[in-house]
């Protein structure tokens, strides 16, 4: 794997709308712009990038959880996604985000039993692509239905793949439409 830069972004809302927050609520999302090593060509055997995201779900999850310095258990929302450079196809995206990359992403944030919310798509440098969060442990837990944006202006070149963990230490500002609330979960199913 060729990582050719890491971009780690944070975010701190201190406040929504016209309230502040009792604690600021912080997003972090952490990229690494790789070579696709199939770019320009039709391969059948993608193991190679889900290798890539097998490393890059903990690498990249672990430099989130320090780049907002909070403990691994802090994190409660987590996404992953991909942007493709056009000489690649969303199926390079898929083999890197979904066979393996969940579980060192999980452990780096200490837990994680509801399934990692992706977002993929191919584009040139500039790209953006909102990638969505929600509770790491339950699914159906509304407050924490929220997205965090990536872009890099110099990336993905047509031969790259901007691969991207989201990390939150909290849920939606001032959440107040209903649903499941987080100390109301039961952890077991991952939806509730």
């Amino acid at each position: 794997m060729e990582i050719r830069k890491v971009v780690v972004v944070v975010e701190e809302v201190r406040a929504d709308g016209q309230k502040s927050l009792e604690k600021p609520i912080k997003k972090c999302s952490a990229s690494a712009v790789i070579k696709n090593p199939f770019a320009g060509r039709y391969v059948e055997d993608l193991s190679e990038l889900t290798d890539v995201g097998e490393y890059l779900g903990g690498f990249l999850a672990q430099k989130a959880v320090e780049a907002m310095g909070i403990a691994p258990a802090e994190a409660e929302s987590y996404g992953k996604g991909a942007i493709i450079g056009v000489d690649g196809e969303l199926e390079h995206g898929a083999a890197i985000l979904h066979p393996k990359l969940g579980k060192p992403m999980r452990d780096a944030v200490n837990g994680g039993k509801a399934i990692i919310p992706s977002a993929k798509k191919l584009g040139g440098p500039g790209t953006p692509l909102d990638v969505p969060v929600h509770f790491k442990d339950a699914a159906f837990v509304r407050s924490h239905y929220d997205a965090m944006e990536v872009r890099m202006h110099d990336a993905p070149k047509a031969d790259e793949i901007v691969v991207s963990v989201v990390v939150t230490s909290g849920g939606r500002p001032h959440p107040r439409i209903g649903g499941l609330q987080k100390h109301e979960i039961k952890g077991e199913d991952g939806q509730r």
